[in-house]
């Protein structure tokens, strides 16, 4: 992925988490391979917390570095890296630092693109700002998540930076959708003959989506005490993947057929009933447990947690895609944090075959099951059934391995160096368009009103745990359960 564009990368929330977890390792790596970045591009980190240039560089090599290239640090990649950035002290209420911003960026070749790795509540403000000083033009923006609250709070958003960028300037970001396993499901399904002709309802039996975290809330029990798993999680990143696993094949790879068959998903998934919303969707908070051999508190004890907090930190949901691919196939996502290990999986179930000539030992092996799993390690794996060595025809679960970091000799792109190079290449097909944000609102919605009203709390599972046994409970009402396997 080799580019001539030359641009200025303008970063707000400069020396945010974000930025020196994700986005300047992200630059960094792709500065590091070579090609990937044009030499004339330019970075332009924008705080008001650090005083010049020299401030921010020591806060870069003391906060960023750690962070970067696992196999260490190229002490002359990391020093070419630095002469890229570039520095502006902005404060967001005073109108005329975005003049010294204006007059800073001027200078600059290339595609502008301004990246907001703030709050919300500062998207609108920022991007007004920009446009009076005429920065939205022939520019492109990148908006992180949580883009509003509910419907309507998204849509506000949406509606006033729409006043000011065009909708093919606007790149919200989901860092899934960068995820090299997520690439692979696109080849392996519309590149193989294989995968496609079983990849609808005659030949799956279900499919689940698991995001899973080991970790609680940390040090955003605030943020998070206003927001809870559906809204942080299912809205955007269960429904993205979703979409992707359950797409019709576009016609092409460009930005928009993509996006439109997602959105085709989105709005065919079926309405839930309130009435229902207690049989096909659990939400569950964690009480004090151990993970891993050490003790964790339970969240309603964490930081800026309120009492009697009903946020819930754990969903899990029965979800029905209302078309002729996949009318009658439950997709089961879960997602929940403090559980029992740190994994994000796709699993395809395949039904069983409809006659077994082999014996009971063929039922008791099970089925075909596909997993492409995300995190921590990036595989996929097809499950199959072999004859056992010896006497008689017993059969058992055997499997063949996709290990990315093993077959390819190149490293792995990470998700945030994809999709910054996306952003700054023009190219948004891996980005969410306002329609998608729109239909996945919609469907959660309902869910969300339905438990504000109830004020039923959510049902406690232990910090360590799989989460509440409602969840597994509502598979086995499908004869099925969740795949938990060890990394």
């Amino acid at each position: 992925m080799q580019t001539d564009s030359s641009f200025t990368f303008v970063l707000f929330g400069g020396t945010g988490d974000l930025s020196m977890r994700k986005i300047l390792p992200a630059l960094f790596e792709a500065h590091r391979a070579g090609g990937m970045l044009a030499d004339s591009g330019k970075i332009v980190a924008v705080a008001r917390h650090v005083g010049d240039r020299g401030e921010y560089l020591e806060w870069v090599n003391g906060h960023v570095k750690p962070h970067v290239s696992k196999n260490g640090v190229d002490e002359s990649a990391w020093a070419s890296f630095l002469e890229r950035i570039e520095f502006v002290k902005l404060d967001l209420g005073n109108p005329e630092d975005f003049v010294l911003l204006r007059d800073a960026v001027q200078a600059l070749p290339g595609i502008r693109v301004f990246y907001l790795a703030t709050g919300p509540s500062l998207f609108v403000p920022i991007c007004r700002a920009l446009a009076s000083v005429g920065l939205n033009e022939n520019a492109r923006i990148v908006l992180e998540k949580p883009l509003g609250y509910d419907l309507k709070s998204s849509n506000a958003i949406n509606d006033a930076v729409g006043e000011i960028f065009a909708e093919e300037q606007i790149y919200r970001i989901d860092h899934y959708l960068g995820k090299e396993p997520v690439q692979n499901l696109l080849a392996l399904r519309f590149g193989n003959a294989l995968f496609e002709p079983l990849w609808r309802r005659e030949w799956v039996e279900s499919i689940q989506i698991t995001i899973a975290e080991e970790l609680g809330v940390e040090a955003r029990g605030d943020f998070y005490d206003n927001t809870g798993a559906l809204r942080d999680m299912v809205q955007n990143h269960l429904l993205q993947l979703l979409s992707i696993v359950a797409m019709e094949p576009p016609h092409s790879m460009d930005s928009d057929s993509v996006r439109d068959e997602k959105l085709r998903v989105l709005r065919a998934l079926k309405p839930i009933d309130p009435l229902d919303i207690g049989k096909v969707a659990v939400r569950g908070q964690y009480h004090s447990g151990v993970i891993r051999g050490t003790s964790v508190p339970a969240y309603a004890t964490e930081p800026g947690v309120k009492q009697n907090s009903t946020t819930e930190t754990f969903v899990a949901l029965k979800v029905e895609i209302e078309n002729w691919r996949w009318a009658g196939v439950p997709f089961f996502l879960r997602t929940g944090k403090r559980l029992a290990d740190r994994v994000a999986e796709i699993v395809v179930n395949f039904r069983a075959v409809p006659h077994s000539a082999l014996g009971a030992s063929a039922l008791r092996a099970g089925a075909n099951r596909l997993v492409i799993r995300l995190q921590p390690n990036e595989t996929i794996r097809l499950y199959c059934l072999a004859k056992q060595p010896g006497e008689g025809m017993n059969l058992a679960s055997v499997h063949l391995d996709l290990a990315f970091d093993q077959f390819f000799r190149e490293g792995q792109m990470e998700a945030y160096q994809r999709l910054l190079l996306d952003v700054i290449n023009g190219r948004l097909a891996l980005f969410v368009r306002r329609d998608e944000q729109e239909a996945a609102w919609k469907w959660v919605e309902p869910i969300l009103n339905e438990w504000k009203a109830s004020n039923r709390p959510p049902k406690p599972y232990a910090a360590g745990t799989w989460g509440p046994a409602a969840a597994s409970a509502m598979l086995a009402q499908h004869g099925t359960c969740w795949l938990e396997e060890e990394n």
